[in-house]
């Protein structure tokens, strides 16, 4: 074989290689993600088996004065909102960052998240309770319910 014939098929091989490797590293990041989707798959569905109808609420009427030093609340509403007006003591972090900011809320205490109605801090807390923090009540009804019960 010549020089040159060798030259180009060394440069063959070499694309060949690089090919392969590149399929390789493909088909190991698909494998990984598909692997992440079915832990968090499976972890849903254990925590559905197993929760109540009631698991993870809490209505403005149980919290009485005597337990609101017990609970941490996290007000999970726009920066405006919480502005405007929010329960003492409680913690700003938008529903949207709470998994950003995951440690700024307790797991060894009651934590209470709300929003205005509930929905919004429900789909965090459903969140944090899959990922293992068993403390986690949302506050049924969210602030608008807050503020007409109590």
């Amino acid at each position: 074989m010549s020089g040159t014939a060798h030259k180009s098929a060394l440069r063959i091989v070499g694309r060949v290689c690089s090919l392969i490797l590149g399929m390789a590293c493909a088909l190991l990041i698909a494998t990984t993600a598909v692997f992440a989707q079915d832990q968090v798959r499976e972890a849903i569905i254990e925590y559905t088996d197993f929760a109540t109808y009631d698991a993870g609420i809490i209505l403005p009427a149980q919290i009485t004065d005597d337990l609101m030093d017990d609970i941490t609340f996290i007000d999970t509403r726009t920066t405006e909102e919480f502005a405007e007006a929010t329960i003492d003591g409680a913690i700003h972090i938008e529903w949207r960052d709470v998994f950003s900011r995951l440690d700024e809320i307790p797991m060894n205490r009651k934590t209470v998240l709300f929003c205005n109605t509930g929905a919004l801090s429900a789909q965090a807390a459903f969140g944090l309770r899959v990922m293992g923090y068993d403390n986690i009540l949302v506050l049924q009804g969210g602030f608008r319910d807050w503020t007409t019960e109590r």
